[in-house]
């Protein structure tokens, strides 16, 4: 299922991309692989990369990531008990014991980044898309505005380096990132990067023109992170402009504040094997963030090539979907 997700991406990115004049040939093994940056091990019942974790509750399975320093302080919150982050047998044990709808709304009030395996039955490789604007001719030279972080969105920006966009990468100065990994270098190396203080009211008018000059613009926050900076991205945008949203679950629906990463998401969306043992088993390094990535620079090209002017709502949860439906 996901070397046919990746194969029907890879396809999708170099047809819309020829279209617009530059055609962009991914290897669908490397863009999964970060081997070379992150000391990753056989995925099973933990994550690649130790962060997430498949436990049993009383009820069903949930994958539990601990991606962030704030994730590891929650969990007594969530656990409602003081609990080594390290013990993964006394974590276990206090999981088993709940059921997991009461986890899974104990977690979205902590942000917490969990999931109940297969919770997310439907979905598409194939993001949906939103008119926002009259659209038009494509210009000749993209600028595109990268406002993402982590992997999902850096790779769906670096699709528009490659086919030699103008591609501003605007990065928070508040999120130290590790530049000199070679993961991060064949995301970003071809895009021009700046640093931006969010928390700062004077950038805000940086970002608005920012907005206002770019054909295709990448995130990678939640919609409520527009509503904190107090304003409407969209009334800055130009009419043919592209507006990809890569998120967690998406900027609408039920489950429009969750917070999610690779793994849990692709957890979510039943992209996980079972075993002999009725346990669930991670197929990969967090699948859900390169398959949303490819898709949602499919999707975007496509929407370029076709004038512009729509809003893409790139999940990772339901993209993954997607790829788990695929035969």
């Amino acid at each position: 299922m996901i070397a046919a997700a990746l194969d029907r991406l890879t396809h999708d990115i170099s047809v819309h991309s020829a279209d617009l004049g530059k055609r962009v040939a991914f290897d669908p093994a490397r863009v999964l692989d970060r081997s070379d940056s992150l000391a990753l091990s056989t995925p099973g019942s933990v994550s690649s990369n130790g962060s997430c974790r498949l436990l049993a509750a009383a009820d069903g399975w949930l994958a539990l990531n601990l991606a962030r320093p704030e994730d590891r302080e929650a969990l007594p919150a969530w656990l409602c008990c003081d609990v080594d982050v390290e013990d993964g047998d006394a974590i276990a044990a206090m999981v088993a014991a709940g059921s997991v709808s009461d986890l899974l709304k104990q977690g979205r009030l902590l942000s917490l980044p969990v999931a109940a395996v297969g919770e997310i039955a439907v979905g598409s490789i194939e993001p949906p898309c939103v008119r926002i604007g009259a659209g038009g001719e494509p210009p000749q030279r993209l600028r595109v505005l990268d406002l993402s972080a982590l992997w999902a969105g850096p790779l769906c920006a670096s699709v528009f380096a490659e086919m030699g966009a103008d591609v501003l990468r605007l990065e928070s100065a508040e999120r130290a990132e590790n530049t000199s990994s070679p993961h991060y270098r064949r995301l970003n190396d071809a895009k021009n990067i700046e640093t931006i203080a969010w928390n700062k009211p004077a950038e805000h008018l940086r970002l608005r023109e920012e907005l206002a000059h770019a054909d295709v613009i990448i995130s990678s926050a939640r919609a409520r992170a527009f509503v904190q900076l107090s304003f409407d991205p969209f009334a800055v945008l130009q009419s043919h402009a592209v507006w990809v949203a890569v998120s967690g679950y998406g900027w609408s629906g039920e489950h429009v504040d969750r917070i999610a990463f690779g793994d849990d998401a692709a957890a979510a969306a039943g992209l996980v094997t079972w075993g002999g043992d009725g346990a669930p088993r991670f197929l990969g390094d967090a699948l859900a963030d390169p398959i949303t990535g490819l898709a949602a620079a499919a999707a975007a090209l496509r929407a370029v090539a076709q004038g512009g002017g729509v809003f893409i709502d790139a999940a990772l949860a339901h993209c993954a979907a997607g790829a788990r439906a695929m035969p």
